[in-house]
């Protein structure tokens, strides 16, 4: 799963991107995770895993994981080809949520691309050239409807059309495609136009160190799905790690970084979750999307488990916990078999067993 960092120029976009890449994990438990520049996989932050690394006395742990890649290139007019313009518009496709860089700082040194720090404003440049985009896009594929309907109407062709128009309507009043109310047939009609606006968004909101300090950053007028964040501190903190780092989240009155805010929040957006696997040799979040059942999850694994599936055996995380390690859950009878219909639920802690 790819989160797509964008924002306009001077806002912290690449400061933060370097900070994320940072804290990047070592790719050596990742088969197929070659990185490039302009890309970091990073841990999600999991407090889970430790206690359970701890409780089976496991030799390894790995995180689950996300990954950033540093979109640049927006400017006003990118939809009509300004700056990196299609190029640009091109990478936003790739990823499956967008997390936007807001300044709300200010700084003479560093000048605003609009002459003035204005988060709102900076949020609907965006949102504009993101809407533009769609709606060529879906200009295009209403043209080819219609088309197809004057040789002879069908209902599908009539369903596809009605979810275009509701698209177009809200794109039209400045809305975003993810304030339509669709299901999920007519958001399989629309998949394969991949609208930028249909994506996941997360804000970052770039306040200054004294910002965070006093508290003084919220504003009812910004979207609710907003992290405030001091991308400045955050480099710092990436740079020192350990416990100087500690100690400075500390003098801000601070329990943990705003990075792993972000990251934890980009992979909740993505709709994902965790289940765990545990044991002496290894601890280990598998991520999943939420929704999805024992015989799937069984297969992120490895194919092999999914084919040739029998039962899942689940221990809940609080009842792991509680009994203190995976033999004195199953001898309380904390332990449950499960089918491959069986919802998998966040913190499952899980055995599969299968026969290929």
């Amino acid at each position: 799963m790819k989160v797509g960092i964008v924002g306009l120029p001077n806002v912290g976009k690449s400061t933060l991107f370097q900070a994320i890449t940072r804290k990047q994990v070592d790719c050596a438990n990742y088969p197929f995770c070659t990185i490039e520049p302009n890309k970091g996989i990073v841990a999600v932050p999991e407090a889970r895993l430790d206690v359970l690394t701890k409780l089976s006395k496991s030799a390894k742990t790995i995180a689950a994981t996300v990954e950033f890649v540093d979109i640049a290139g927006l400017v006003r007019g990118a939809s009509k080809g300004e700056g990196l313009g299609n190029k640009f518009l091109s990478h936003i496709r790739e990823v499956d949520a967008i997390v936007e860089v807001v300044r709300a700082f200010s700084d003479t040194d560093v000048i605003h691309v609009s002459g003035k720090v204005d988060p709102k404003s900076d949020i609907e440049i965006v949102n504009y050239e993101l809407i533009y985009a769609d709606l060529e896009t879906l200009g295009r594929r209403l043209q080819d409807v219609k088309a197809k309907m004057k040789s002879g109407k069908t209902r599908e062709l009539e369903k596809t059309l009605g979810v275009l128009e509701k698209l177009k309507t809200a794109l039209d009043a400045g809305g975003l495609a993810t304030s339509v109310a669709l299901n999920d047939e007519e958001k399989l009609s629309v998949r394969d136009l991949h609208l930028l606006t249909m994506k996941p968004f997360l804000y970052v909101l770039n306040i200054d160190e004294s910002s965070l300090r006093e508290n003084t950053y919220n504003d009812n007028n910004l979207p609710s799905l907003l992290i405030p964040l001091c991308v400045k501190l955050e480099a710092e903190l990436a740079d020192l790690g350990g416990e100087d780092a500690h100690a400075l989240l500390k003098d801000y009155g601070l329990t943990e970084s705003g990075l792993d805010k972000l990251i934890r929040a980009s992979f909740k957006t993505l709709n994902l979750m965790t289940y765990f696997t545990t044991g002496p040799e290894e601890t280990r979040a598998w991520t999943i999307e939420r929704g999805i059942n024992a015989r799937e999850a069984a297969g992120v694994i490895h194919t092999d488990f999914a084919k040739g599936f029998i039962v899942a055996e689940v221990i809940a995380y609080d009842d792991f916990v509680r009994a203190g390690s995976e033999l004195a859950a199953k001898e309380q009878g904390l332990m449950r078999l499960e089918g491959r219909d069986y919802i998998m639920q966040d913190g499952d802690i899980c055995h599969f067993r299968f026969s290929v």
